[in-house]
C-alpha cells in the first residue's frame, strides 16, 4: 500500500509524544466531519492506495460473538484495529461494537495514539458511504431517503448523507418503532422532514442506507426504482446480507475491494450461490470511481448498489486524519 495523507516525502518518522494519547471513545464536536473523514478516504486512493492489496480481517469466534484483527500500514503510519462484536451487548446496555485501534509509527512500529476502535468504526463506515454517495447519488436536487436502522451507524450515516447531499426527506424504518421515532425526530432537529414507515417505502425513494444487523433481506427489491441508489453496510459475513437477489441482479454494483467483497459481501455471495449473477457482476469499487476510471453517477437504467464490508485501509486512513486533527487542535 502507497503513504496515506500525513507522510513525510522522506519517509521520516514523526517525533513521539512523550506519553501515548488515548482518543475517544467520544470525537470533540467539529474535530472531524464525516465529510474530512471521507476526504482522508479519497486522498489515500489517489495517493495510490491499492485496497486489492490491504491485509485480510482475521475473525476468532469468542463465547460473546466474535473478535475481529484488522492491520494496515502505509507510509508513515501503520496501525491495527481490535474490535469485537457482540450481538448480546444491546441487551446489557452496551455497544455492540468494541475495541480499540493502536496507531503505530510507521518507520519506527512504536506505538504514537490508542483510539476508542467504537467511535473509529462509527466515524470511517458513514466516511466511506459518503465518499461513494459523492459519485453514485444524484446531484441538484434534494433527495429522498430512506434509512434502515436505529443505531450509532444509522445517526452516523444521517449525518454523512447530510454531509454530500440535500436531502427532500427521510423515512426511517427499524424493528423498534420507539428508536426509529427518535431518529427521525433527530433528523427533524437537522432540518430534514422524517417520519417513520414500512420497508415498501423504498419504491419512492432516491436513495436507500442499510445500516442493519438483519441476516436476511430487509425489503423487495423490485420495488427499488432505476437510478436510486442503495447503500449497504450492516454485514461482512458470507451468509448475511441486507439486500435480496432481485436487487443485485439489476444492479450496477459497487464495492470497496473485488477481493473482499466476493470473501465476505453475503449481499453478492448469496445471489452467486444460487447462479443468479457471477463474480464478474461487479461494475467497479470505490477506487475506480475517485480515480475517474469509471463514470460519475453509475448507470441509470438501474439501480445502484454500493455494498461496504469495512477494511483496515480504511480504518488507517480516518485514524491518521482523526490524530492529526487532534494533534491541531490541542496546538491551538
Amino acid at each position: 500500500m502507497t503513504a496515506l495523507a500525513g507522510a513525510t516525502p522522506s519517509g521520516a518518522a514523526a517525533p513521539l509524544p512523550a506519553a501515548l494519547p488515548q482518543l475517544g471513545p467520544a470525537r470533540p464536536p467539529g474535530l472531524l466531519t464525516p465529510a474530512q473523514a471521507a476526504d482522508a478516504l479519497a486522498g489515500a486512493l489517489l495517493a495510490g492506495l491499492d485496497p486489492e492489496s490491504c491485509p485480510q480481517r482475521t475473525s476468532v469466534p469468542t463465547p460473546g460473538g466474535e473478535l475481529l484483527l484488522m492491520p494496515a500500514a502505509s507510509g508513515a503510519y501503520a496501525g491495527v484495529k481490535i474490535a469485537g462484536v457482540a450481538p448480546g451487548n444491546p441487551g446489557r446496555g452496551l455497544p455492540r461494537i468494541t475495541g480499540s485501534y493502536l496507531l503505530l509509527d510507521g518507520p519506527t512500529l512504536r506505538p504514537v495514539a490508542l483510539l476508542d476502535g467504537e467511535a473509529l468504526t462509527a466515524l470511517r463506515t458513514p466516511a466511506v458511504s459518503a465518499l461513494a454517495l459523492r459519485y453514485l447519488a444524484p446531484a441538484g436536487r434534494p433527495l429522498r431517503l430512506v434509512l434502515f436502522g436505529s443505531g450509532p451507524q444509522a445517526y452516523g450515516h444521517l449525518e454523512a448523507v447530510l454531509g454530500v447531499r440535500e436531502l427532500a426527506g427521510a423515512v426511517i424504518v427499524a424493528r423498534d418503532a420507539d428508536r426509529a421515532g427518535q431518529l427521525a425526530a433527530y433528523a427533524r432537529t437537522l432540518g430534514v422532514p422524517a417520519r417513520t414507515g414500512t420497508a415498501g417505502d423504498v419504491a419512492g425513494a432516491d436513495l436507500v442506507v442499510c445500516c442493519t444487523t438483519a441476516r436476511e433481506p430487509l425489503f423487495d427489491g423490485r420495488l427499488v426504482s432505476d437510478g436510486a441508489v442503495v447503500v449497504a453496510v450492516g454485514s461482512h459475513e458470507p451468509d448475511a446480507r441486507e439486500t435480496d437477489t432481485a436487487l443485485v441482479r439489476r444492479a450496477a454494483v459497487y464495492v470497496e475491494s473485488r477481493a473482499a467483497a466476493l470473501r465476505e459481501a453475503g449481499d453478492l455471495l448469496v445471489p452467486e450461490a444460487e447462479g443468479a449473477i457471477g463474480p464478474g457482476h461487479i461494475s467497479g469499487t470505490l477506487a475506480d470511481l475517485v480515480t475517474g476510471r469509471i463514470p460519475v453517477g453509475g448507470r441509470p437504467s438501474c439501480p445502484q448498489l454500493f455494498k461496504s464490508v469495512g477494511m483496515a485501509w480504511e480504518d488507517l486512513a480516518v485514524a491518521v486524519a482523526w490524530f492529526e486533527a487532534a494533534g491541531r487542535n490541542s496546538a491551538t
